[in-house]
């Protein structure tokens, strides 16, 4: 599997998860096929830019692509503050179960600590999302219910989706795991 940039061929996957009702199931909204391209559009070029965005996920040998995974700065101020680094991750459902996202978070949570020097990565869903908390806990990282929230961006209308669950790993913390598997 590779972790890569979005390219022209990948927009037919990008529209298809974004707009399957149970990949989008705990989200209040699925894509059109416009607002599908034009958010693929602006993560290419964020990705280009900084560095920073939600990867497409590859199959090795052919380049497939299967969902995205990546690194981000989030805009939910005040809720998370400026400069907060979320991973978060979306894969197309005949790909689930595979440890494909596993795979790709655990990758990233390297090139994050290690190459960005991030001090912290978060993430968060709600509780019932309990495929995106497993793959939480099998990167390493940990509930922090002091940090639990309520999503600004959830609208009324969707009352059950607006609590979300926290989770976060250090750097520090990261590195003791990594020490811990290699001995």
């Amino acid at each position: 599997m590779t972790v890569r940039n979005w390219i022209e061929t990948d927009r037919d996957l990008f529209h298809e998860i974004n707009s399957d009702p149970e990949v989008m199931a705990y989200f209040p909204f699925r894509r059109s096929r416009a607002q599908s391209d034009a958010l693929f559009d602006k993560l290419r070029s964020t990705i280009g830019e900084t560095g920073f965005g939600f990867f497409a996920i590859a199959l090795a040998g052919d380049d497939r692509p299967i969902g995205f995974c990546g690194l981000a700065r989030t805009d939910l101020e005040p809720v998370l503050p400026d400069g907060t680094v979320e991973i978060g991750w979306r894969l197309a459902r005949r790909h689930w179960g595979k440890g494909y996202v596993s795979e790709a978070a655990a990758a990233l949570l390297e090139h994050g600590f290690e190459s960005c020097g991030l001090q912290e990565i978060v993430s968060f869903a709600i509780r019932d999302n309990t495929r995106s908390t497993a793959v939480m806990s099998r990167i390493g990282m940990r509930p922090d219910p002091a940090r639990d929230f309520d999503h600004p961006r959830v609208p009324a209308s969707h009352p059950h989706l607006v609590r979300h669950v926290f989770y976060a790993i250090t750097q520090d913390d990261w590195r003791q795991q990594q020490f811990r598997a290699r001995s």
